[in-house]
């Protein structure tokens, strides 16, 4: 049986030209995992919000065709009645959060669908342990970090046990090893419950080994297919998936694992013997910072100096302190120890827009900071407000959004939304530019064209300081890596010497070919590689 049946299904935002969707068919079958890509903005959370519900009955506009899930039509049953049999999570978790603390959250869709109290406490229990949060049960959801956000939303979500599960870029912000434990989790489910998954990602390397399906959205259309059938066709693919096409691997390896198979026997590969740039001028200081969030220690006795043409990553597990040092820095937080000097002040003396004029800090909802009109207006804010001159169309053009200038931010795709906030907060040229996730959203070309923005940017004489569990994303524009864990710095120098050999930090390529290889490009392979 189908569980889910798309018609000749249209949609076009209220006062759009354009469809989002247009005369899309497809189906699938019940127990299946369905994997949705398609470019920043190209419809695939619209077309998850039309498998729920949640168009056409709250965003209105002009829906045509028919959505059927488990036969009942999406247009003739209301979102709350088919709340029993699917469970969402949004790309951006704290749009869904309804309560103040974890357990609450989780057993708040069991309480409005009639649960008893023994399933409820049973569920709860059980959803804390799939999901590794057992710890955060009693914690407030404003003090969690954002990949801590993240599970406590997917764990509201399955408590239900839903029939069907929708999943919009569910890993966005997880450490790598998180993001494993909470697929693997979703795969047992589909596994041993037969829920049916349907998933829209840009990290394709974290799905593709248990998916069955995959959905290409794009330009309205839509495509699919089996995943070595749409793999050969796509542009946006893995490294690992790169790296076979390159060399006729059929069929493409998924993992690691299938990748080795053909490479006996192995040969050990070169040390690249990387070259290293001098630092700058020092332009940042953090002198053994510490903060906490109420009992809750994020920070403690951190000290990193920071560098004119420097590119930082700062990496670790959810929770370990990189949000907090980053706030931190811009002034948003203030140590409870130490103290942080920012062109060579100590910033507890400055308010928050005095630090601004030296630092610009784009948060991982960057929607708290969208209040203009337009992306053109929000750039010109910004330099209204530093009192300096901006050019909106320049800097729009280097993040490549210059078709969506004048758009208004709130319209925009999450993806796209990351690159507008980026681009009015550096449109000003800030000396230190602070990037909380910026990869959220973002597809392999958008990402390899915010690498290049954040290597030229630093190459102007400017310090960049990004945190990021995207280690295929840093390894193209970082020159120095910085790993905390439980808000401690416990290693600091360059990715190649920081990430090969990790269990959590290598990259696809480093895993398969080892030594310090990194990227595609130490490998051999020059980028782009797209389908023939």
């Amino acid at each position: 049986m189908n569980a889910l049946e798309l018609r000749e299904l249209s949609y076009r935002f209220p006062e759009s030209a354009v469809d989002v969707l247009r005369n899309v068919s497809w189906s699938a079958l019940e127990g299946s995992v369905n994997l949705v890509v398609g470019p920043s903005g190209g419809g695939k959370t619209t077309l998850l919000h039309c498998l729920n519900g949640i168009i056409p009955h709250f965003h209105g506009g002009h829906f045509g065709g028919e959505a059927l899930l488990f036969r009942f039509s999406t247009r003739m049953t209301a979102p709350r009645d088919l709340a029993a049999s699917v469970g969402t999570v949004f790309q951006d978790p704290e749009s869904q959060f309804v309560t103040d603390a974890v357990e609450d959250e989780i057993v708040f869709g069991m309480e409005n669908l009639g649960y008893d109290r023994r399933t409820m406490r049973m569920r709860l229990e059980e959803t804390l342990d799939l999901l590794g949060i057992q710890h955060l049960r009693q914690r407030a959801i404003s003090q969690l970090s954002g990949g801590e956000r993240q599970r406590v939303a997917l764990a509201a979500a399955l408590s239900t046990r839903p029939s069907l599960l929708l999943l919009d870029e569910p890993t966005s912000q997880l450490d790598p090893l998180a993001a494993h434990d909470i697929l693997s989790a979703v795969e047992r489910l589909n596994r041993d419950f037969g829920t049916t998954v349907v998933i829209a990602e840009h990290r394709l390397d974290r799905v593709l080994p248990f998916t069955e399906q995959i959905l290409s959205v794009r330009d309205a259309g839509l495509t699919h297919g089996t995943v070595q059938q749409m793999l050969a066709t796509l542009d946006d693919v893995p490294p690992l998936v790169a790296y076979g096409r390159y060399h006729g691997w059929d069929p493409l390896p998924l993992t690691i694992r299938d990748a080795r198979r053909y490479l006996q026997p192995l040969v050990p590969p070169p040390h690249l013997g990387r070259g290293k740039s001098a630092p700058g001028e020092r332009v940042l200081r953090v002198e053994g910072a510490g903060h906490q969030y109420g009992t809750h220690r994020s920070l403690g006795g951190v000290s990193i100096d920071g560098h004119a043409g420097e590119a930082i990553a700062l990496i670790g597990k959810n929770g370990s302190g990189k949000t907090t040092l980053l706030r931190l820095i811009m002034g948003l937080l203030r140590p409870a120890e130490g103290r942080i000097l920012l062109a060579q002040q100590d910033t507890a003396r400055l308010k928050v827009q005095e630090i601004a004029r030296h630092a610009g800090y784009v948060p991982q909802f960057p929607t708290a900071i969208l209040h203009e009109e337009s992306v053109r207006e929000e750039v010109a804010f910004t330099g209204k407000a530093l009192g300096v001159e901006v050019n909106a169309e320049t800097i729009s053009a280097k993040l490549g959004i210059t078709a969506l200038i004048d758009r208004h931010p709130l319209d925009l795709s999450g993806g796209e939304r990351q690159r507008a906030a980026l681009a009015a907060i550096s449109a000003a040229g800030p000396d230190v530019l602070l990037l909380d996730e910026p990869t959220r959203g973002l597809p392999g070309r958008d990402k390899e064209q915010l690498a290049t923005f954040i290597r030229d940017y630093s190459a102007q004489g400017k310090l960049v300081i990004v945190a990021t569990h995207d280690v295929e994303f840093l390894v193209q524009c970082a020159t120095r890596a910085v790993l905390l864990a439980d808000g401690e710095i416990i290693a600091d120098g360059d990715p190649a010497d920081i990430l090969p050999g990790s269990l959590t930090f290598s990259t696809q390529m480093n895993r398969l070919l080892g030594g310090d290889i990194l990227t595609l490009s130490d490998a051999g392979v020059d980028r782009p590689l797209r389908p023939v």
